[in-house]
């Protein structure tokens, strides 16, 4: 998309508002062909985009509304694992205004093999992203992911390439990327605004509480198995799901890619760098003694040709930076620029205020604790520059490839806190170089029968 195609678009919603297959337990690889094949066309032929939302039980239920609300656009289809998920994201979609009411499904494979489905939503946990994303791709779907878009980077560059490979639209859940005021503080920025721009310093603060896991038994309402999907089979503990997991590597990836990757993509898009150096990360589980395995304080410094990105997380004490719970620092030669939000203040070297624009206070307000929608605005904007990208075959604003970038960044602080060393990177892809230890975490193993194979 071109530059002034991207302002063009960014202004227009502001003002309204290689193959690749997933193992013998998904589809076979004919149907898979057969399915894409028939899908290549099927947007030109209808306008309307059918979309199924996967994963609805909070951020997914949210995104249902905001789909359902969209021009031309219809939800046909909500699935979940826990079957008390559904009946909460059909009222969504039938207070957004839409009559028909969406089919309920449980398994998404059937969602895939679904030949009236255009596009998938999914807000799944954070190891299904990437191998989902991938099996969409391949039964024709088009595809918008929540971030992280993968649990680790092998898997994200296979996602990547299986949206190149079938031609699909793959939009990560970024939704700053589609914010009017911020793209055009971005492109200030860009135009030298500030001078050079040489640092950028993000962070994200909670108070979130001590966690603790116990055996129990599976509950009647949850496909645990389904759930567990691509990671090997572990027993089930009370107080996993529905949010826990996130603190537990096998299936989630910590503070640094629940919050950090949605301000590291903005830094990384105003510093406009791609792949880091060398990263190092510091931190660890100090509020509470409990079950807890990825840090909940955490400072990651991001070396990039000509500049340096930090980001700072505080899970377990609130005090905000700057006033602000979240948000991103530019640092340039004449001044900064601060955002976050719909917004954007450029100060002077001495830390005067010269200029700033905001968003009008009608749901592009940032609420950067809220689990289903920290900016109700930015989601709408960013699922319409989803579905327009649809419409007229181009890259979403925030492509899969751009997504890839900064989850990457924030995977590699993981590892690095996870080996205790910094880490020395290839500029030209981020990969590890000269860590054989630090390289096994580039992957994972996965449930036979479910591995994502290129």
């Amino acid at each position: 998309m071109t530059s002034n195609s991207r302002r063009d678009f960014i202004k227009k919603v502001g003002i309204g508002t290689a193959a690749i297959s997933l193992g013998n337990s998904l589809f076979t690889n004919s149907a898979m062909a057969a399915s894409a094949k028939s899908y290549r066309n099927i947007i030109g032929a209808n306008d309307r985009i059918r979309m199924a939302m996967i994963g609805v039980n909070s951020r997914g239920a949210s995104m249902s509304g905001t789909f359902a609300r969209q021009k031309n656009a219809e939800v046909s289809c909500v699935c979940d694992v826990d079957e008390r998920a559904i009946p909460k994201a059909i009222k969504r979609v039938a207070e957004a205004g839409q009559t028909k009411t969406p089919k309920s499904e449980k398994d998404l494979r059937n969602v895939l093999e679904n030949k009236d489905i255009d596009a998938i939503y999914t807000a799944t946990p954070d190891h299904w992203h990437a191998p989902l994303t991938i099996m969409a791709c391949q039964a024709g779907k088009h595809v918008y992911v929540e971030k992280p878009m993968a649990h680790n980077p092998a898997e994200g560059e296979m996602a990547v390439a299986a949206a190149r490979k079938y031609n699909r639209v793959v939009q990560m859940g970024a939704q700053r990327r589609s914010a009017p005021i911020l793209t055009k503080g971005i492109e200030l920025l860009h135009d030298g605004i500030i001078g050079k721009v040489y640092m950028a310093k993000t962070w994200y603060t909670n108070t979130r509480k001590e966690t603790f896991l116990k055996p129990g038994s599976v509950p009647s309402w949850l496909d645990y198995d389904l759930w567990q999907g691509p990671a090997p089979r572990v027993a089930y503990q009370d107080g996993l799901i529905h949010y826990d997991w996130h603190w537990f590597w096998h299936w989630g990836t910590g503070e640094a890619l629940n919050n950090g990757t949605h301000e590291v993509d903005v830094a990384r898009w105003g510093l406009g760098v791609d792949f880091p150096t060398r990263v190092s990360s510091i931190g660890g589980r100090y509020q509470f003694q409990d079950d807890w395995e990825t840090p909940d304080t955490q400072v990651v410094t991001l070396e990039y040709p000509g500049a340096t990105l930090l980001w700072e997380s505080r899970s377990c004490n609130g005090r905000n930076v700057e006033g602000k719970d979240r948000g991103i620092i530019f640092y340039g030669e004449n001044g900064s620029l601060d955002t976050g939000e719909d917004a954007y203040q450029i100060y002077d070297l001495k830390g005067k205020l010269i200029k700033e624009e905001k968003a009008a206070a009608d749901g592009n307000a940032m609420q950067g604790r809220n689990l289903a929608s920290p900016s109700l605005g930015m989601d709408s904007m960013h699922a319409a520059d989803f579905l327009d990208a649809i419409r007229n075959d181009r890259r979403p604003n925030c492509d899969i490839e751009l997504g890839y970038k900064s989850t990457v960044a924030m995977l590699l602080s993981n590892i690095a806190w996870r080996v205790g060393r910094d880490l020395r990177l290839d500029p030209k892809n981020g990969h590890i170089i000269g860590d054989p230890e630090a390289e096994k975490l580039w992957s994972r193993t996965y449930e036979p029968g479910w591995e994502p194979k290129i």
